[in-house]
């Protein structure tokens, strides 16, 4: 059996709509799907798929997660984007953080770390 890979996140949203937009905008994302309801919708990167969900009163989760990491090959090209799209632009992240050197959200607060390191795997140091 071959090993298991991480195909999709998925995270809620006040208007799923605007969120889904930004990340098309941003990243180059492709909407692949919407929700018969046309509450959802669903983007990828063509390896990673990201499912925007309606956030409602009557859920029980909160909205979206921790964060998560886009590998860039232009991180000024994502922040150029990110302010032409009237959005605030991205933060330096601390200089011994192994896998990202930027951090910024979309327009609900989603953080998301960008790299153009890469997330490669890394080694734990021995305490």
């Amino acid at each position: 059996m071959g090993k298991p890979r991480l195909r999709h996140l998925a995270i809620f949203a006040s208007n799923p709509k605007r969120v889904a937009e930004f990340y098309v905008k941003v990243f180059d994302m492709e909407l692949v799907n919407i929700s018969a309801t046309g509450k959802a919708y669903f983007v990828s990167d063509g390896h990673i798929n990201l499912a925007i969900l309606p956030h409602t009163v009557e859920g029980s989760a909160a909205r979206g997660l921790n964060h998560f990491g886009f590998e860039v090959e232009d991180q000024a090209e994502i922040q150029r984007r990110m302010v032409a799209e009237g959005y605030e632009g991205l933060a330096a992240r601390p200089a011994d953080r192994p896998y990202a050197e930027q951090r910024g959200a979309d327009p609900e607060g989603n953080m998301f770390d960008i790299s153009q390191k890469g997330f490669q795997v890394t080694k734990a140091s021995a305490a």
